[in-house]
Parts: structure tokens; C-alpha cells; sequence
């Protein structure tokens, strides 16, 4: 069964940087598309990045475009989120999700897999 475990959360302050890790197992990886999501309290999740099945074409939300990298790490099995330069608004619960398909530029789309969350705050 396909299962996926973010790690990397924690501290940091306004400008700084943080790398999450998505655990995949299960499937190939390069098989796999991969989005990260964030959900603030009291707020809806929304897309933040997504690495596309085969090519791994990247895709990044308006709000971190220049900021985040998305990235397969291949010899662990997983897909990264590089954050830097962050911002208060980045400060949420943070998911990955999997899907055998999506399209280039659209993460609206069902993700049958998903992560258990994983906490990053940020403060000054």
C-alpha cells in the first residue's frame, strides 16, 4: 500500500528556511505525483507546489513561486520542499499527497494519498 510521511517541521523566523521531507513507499517514486499542502487554523488547505508523474515537471502557487523548490530525492525515496525566505503566513500544518496522474499545471484534482501533517511555525 502507497504511504507517504512528512518530516522536516519546526522553528523558524520570518526570512528563514525550512526543508520538508515527503517519505514515500510503495510505488516508485518517479511514478508517483507529489503535491504539498498547507492548512492555517481556521482556514481552508490550499496547493502549494507539485512534482508531476514521470518528467517531474514543478509546479509552485503564485504565493511561493521564487521562494520554494519541490524536489525528488531519489536515493531516499522522497520529495523535498525547500522553503526559504519565509513568511508568517507560511506558518500552518503542512501535507503531502500522492496521485498516479495529474495534469502539468493544476493541483485541483483528487489526491487519493495523503500524509499525516506535519507543524511549521514561524515567528519573529
Amino acid at each position: 500500500q502507497l504511504e507517504l510521511v512528512e518530516s522536516g517541521g519546526g522553528l523558524a523566523q520570518p526570512g528563514g528556511s525550512l526543508r520538508l521531507s515527503c517519505a514515500v513507499s510503495g510505488v516508485t517514486l518517479d511514478d508517483l505525483a507529489v503535491g504539498w499542502f498547507r492548512q492555517a487554523l481556521g482556514k481552508g488547505r490550499e496547493g502549494v507546489s507539485s512534482i508531476s508523474q514521470g518528467d517531474g515537471f514543478t509546479y509552485y502557487e503564485d504565493s511561493v513561486r521564487g521562494r520554494f523548490i519541490i524536489a525528488r530525492d531519489s536515493a531516499k525515496n522522497s520529495v523535498t520542499l525547500q522553503m526559504n525566505n519565509l513568511k508568517l503566513e507560511a506558518a500552518c500544518v503542512y501535507y503531502c499527497a500522492g496521485a498516479e496522474s495529474i495534469p502539468k499545471e493544476n493541483m485541483d484534482v483528487p489526491w487519493p494519498h495523503w500524509g499525516q501533517g506535519i507543524q511549521v511555525t514561524v515567528v519573529s
